[in-house]
């Protein structure tokens, strides 16, 4: 019972981090329609941009605990800065274009973005641990667990409930879910399509800076970052279906508890397992366990 409880929570740490980096990913295609392949390095951008605010922020000796503000104020402004300059540059020039060509463009994308992040940062590790050690131990069930997992859990939880909320509960909320739904109807009822597909991609690269910036004190910010993780959101949304939030959560929960699993019994299939369960899905729900259904022209 003692490992299940551990498998179980090493489960929900990870993927509590899959979601922050995949429900951005989901929002962007549901909405945009477009697979963007540079999601990987707007995470990445976060990271890099949250490892040099916490290293700045504990060399003025300031605070320690406010760290974790200058973690989340990076990836707010990354998110902020980032997102409309690639959405009104680059994205809204291949709206309705041939899938081919939108990857071709997000994948040119994430080649220039990962060059601009080695000319800005370089090619040398950042540490950012000091947040990870502030929280110390804690003990559940008699298991300890570093406190910043315990956090991190919690910033899944409050991104998944707030966007949850402002989709269900706001105006702009319920016209992105008309525009996901029909967007040439939701245009001939005066929503402004441009306006929110800029709100969307914004809001979509702050959830991706988010996961990249509270991941930043648990790893060596590297290059590189950024393939590995556009593999696994991508492996997670297609397992819970294009554009579906509640699929992205169910995915993560997924993949988490089967790498867990793996990690602790059979370490050699770890990622093998992964891609299995997506094959799987695939295999038998080629749409994702909960695919938003496409409104069909006759």
């Amino acid at each position: 019972m003692e490992q299940l409880a551990i498998i179980l929570m090493d489960g929900l740490v990870y993927a509590s981090w899959l979601f922050l980096i995949s429900a951005g990913l989901t929002l962007i295609y549901g909405v945009l329609r477009i697979l963007n392949l540079a999601h990987g390095s707007l995470y990445a951008l976060g990271a890099y941009a949250a490892a040099s605010a916490v290293l700045f922020y504990f060399d003025r000796g300031l605070w320690p605990p406010g760290s974790y503000v200058a973690l989340l104020g990076a990836a707010l402004i990354i998110g902020i800065v980032a997102g409309p300059l690639i959405e009104r540059g680059l994205l809204r020039w291949i709206y309705g274009r041939d899938p081919v060509y939108q990857l071709l463009a997000t994948y040119a994308l994430f080649l220039i973005l990962e060059d601009g992040m080695k000319l800005v940062w370089g090619v040398n590790p950042y540490y950012a641990y000091r947040p990870y050690g502030l929280l110390g131990t804690v003990q559940l069930g008699g298991i300890p667990y570093p406190g910043y997992s315990i956090l991190l859990i919690g910033v899944a939880l409050l991104a998944g409930g707030g966007l949850s909320l402002f989709i269900r509960f706001t105006r702009i909320g319920r016209l992105v879910v008309a525009i996901i739904h029909d967007p040439e109807i939701s245009v001939a009822l005066g929503a402004n399509v441009s306006r929110l597909f800029l709100l969307t991609f914004t809001l979509g690269t702050i959830l991706a800076a988010l996961g990249g910036a509270f991941t930043a004190p648990m790893i060596s910010v590297v290059p590189g970052l950024s393939v590995e993780v556009i593999v696994l959101a991508f492996a997670v949304v297609v397992i819970g279906g294009l554009g579906s939030l509640e699929g992205s959560v169910i995915g993560a929960l997924l993949v988490g508890v089967v790498r867990s699993l793996m990690v602790h019994r059979i370490p050699e299939l770890e990622l093998f397992a992964i891609y299995l369960v997506m094959a799987l899905v695939l295999l038998f729900r080629p749409q994702g366990l909960f695919a938003i259904e496409e409104v069909r022209r006759v």
